[in-house]
């Protein structure tokens, strides 16, 4: 068991919260008032599928990469949102959550957990502005469709595939999550393919017009395994319980 606020204040830090700009809050969103931390369970997405899953296992903190008050998102804790925050109070269940910082972290970090279920272990950011472009070379040349394949055997789901280069393919890019516009930066660095989990229209002639192959492998798919690490990391390093749910997304 561990207080709340010495969880948070070790997350933080651990993550290097403070050198990030992002869309959302990082770190506690949501204090239910249960300051004894003892049982964790993590997943993708603060959604009300997940808040029920923990409730049933009676969790005391819920660990995610998608919380909640983005910005631009209308402040008022009406609608489902203020369904998800009453069911998190009223069922003692702290919120804690964790986006770029997750996604950008060298050892638990999504892009990382990827590259290691990938095969990738030599990955690195392609440069240190913000950690969150990933590059690493393959052993040996790979097809489209080898690549292709092996995202889809790692994810389970099939990666939509956007042919905009050589058949060969060695350099790899990815960032996980809705990352598709780094697909320009990713061929300004010579990589062959570029690894993202959304797509966008104008992303299929990107890849086209730069010569570089696009995979988008799922949004909710690339970004399950950080939250997972941490979540483990946190069990293992302060004697907790942890739970990860997997709430299926097809996006």
């Amino acid at each position: 068991m561990i207080d709340l606020a010495r969880l948070e204040t070790y997350c933080n830090g651990l993550l290097s919260v403070q050198s990030f700009q992002d869309y959302c809050p990082n770190g506690l969103q949501v204090d239910a008032g249960n300051d004894r931390i003892e049982r964790i369970v993590s997943g993708v997405t603060a959604c009300q599928a997940l808040i029920d899953a923990a409730l049933e296992v009676e969790a005391d903190l819920l660990l995610v990469h998608h919380g909640y008050f983005w910005k631009n998102e209308a402040a008022a804790l009406v609608g489902a949102k203020g369904r998800r925050v009453r069911s998190l109070i009223g069922g003692g269940i702290n919120l804690l959550a964790y986006h770029l910082p997750l996604d950008a972290h060298r050892e638990l970090g999504n892009n990382r957990q990827l590259a290691l279920r990938l095969g990738m272990q030599d990955a690195e950011p392609l440069s240190e502005d913000d950690g969150l472009l990933w590059h690493a070379e393959l052993d040996e040349v790979q097809t489209a469709r080898q690549l292709s394949g092996r995202i889809g055997e790692v994810l389970d789901r099939e990666p939509l595939h956007i042919a905009g280069g050589a058949e060969g393919i060695r350099r790899i890019g990815w960032c996980t999550g809705a990352a598709q516009s780094y697909i320009e930066r990713a061929a300004a660095a010579g990589l062959d393919a570029f690894i993202s989990g959304e797509v966008s229209e104008a992303t299929t002639h990107l890849a086209r017009e730069l010569d570089i192959h696009y995979f988008a492998a799922g949004h909710h798919a690339t970004e399950r395994f950080g939250v997972q690490a941490l979540g483990q990391h946190l069990a293992e390093y302060f004697g907790l319980e942890h739970r990860y749910i997997e709430v299926p997304n097809p996006v």
